[in-house]
């Protein structure tokens, strides 16, 4: 199935750039291009596209802000931010905002490619910088090991497995075929493991997933 992209960035040939690189991909279509946060909000309106690729500073409505209205207006838009920057404050004001999604214009292109299929997907992707960042600052703040693994007594034990899944980085399509659900009960049980666990987004739940243990390649697998 064809990931309708729209791409939103103020410099031209960045976005031509990017562009192309989406364009070799077969199964990625960029079916509008805007420069601004604004026009962005409005070509999503009128596309609908599965994925909108958002830079962070953009002039008039940034990325941030236009990742917000986009939320509320086309909610079945995935929304992932694309950015030469790297900096603490930008990747928690994106997670704040619940992005699904945080991509570096520097990355390879593989990584961009792998980043959009990923959000577009369901799962949520950091680029391995931010990543890094991220559980590091996060991992730092949570309890580790048993205290962890604790906090998980709230969620059932299919609650469990959906969570170590997520946090190894499948989308809801693959988590389903991987425990034999449907897309739309793992979607229920991973809002459930959101509610349950006091979080906002799909990240943090992969940090908890991954402070529990349940993304070690020894962790147990679901049957």
């Amino acid at each position: 199935m064809t990931i309708r992209v729209l791409l939103a960035d103020d410099e031209p040939l960045i976005r031509a750039g990017v562009a192309a690189i989406l364009a070799t991909d077969p199964e990625i279509d960029v079916v509008a291009e805007a420069g601004d946060g604004r026009a962005a909000i409005d070509l999503a309106l009128r596309h609908r596209p599965d994925l909108a690729l958002l830079d962070i500073r953009m002039p008039g409505l940034d990325g941030l802000g236009a990742a917000a209205e986009l939320r509320t207006a086309v909610p079945a838009t995935k929304v992932a931010l694309l950015t030469t920057f790297d900096e603490d404050e930008y990747v928690d004001a994106a997670l704040a905002h619940g992005i699904d999604g945080f991509l570096l214009k520097a990355a390879d292109p593989r990584e961009l490619l792998l980043g959009v299929r990923a959000v577009a997907g369901g799962a949520a992707f950091l680029s391995p910088r931010i990543a890094q960042k991220v559980i590091a600052r996060f991992g730092a703040a949570a309890p580790a090991g048993a205290a962890a693994r604790r906090r998980l007594e709230v969620l059932t034990d299919r609650e469990r497995e959906v969570l170590g899944l997520l946090g190894r980085g499948l989308s809801n399509a693959e988590i389903g075929r991987a425990l034999f659900l449907a897309e739309a009960t793992v979607k229920f049980h991973v809002s459930a493991i959101l509610r349950r666990l006091d979080l906002d987004n799909r990240v943090q739940a992969a940090i908890v997933a991954y402070e529990a243990g349940l993304t070690r390649a020894d962790a147990p697998a679901p049957d």
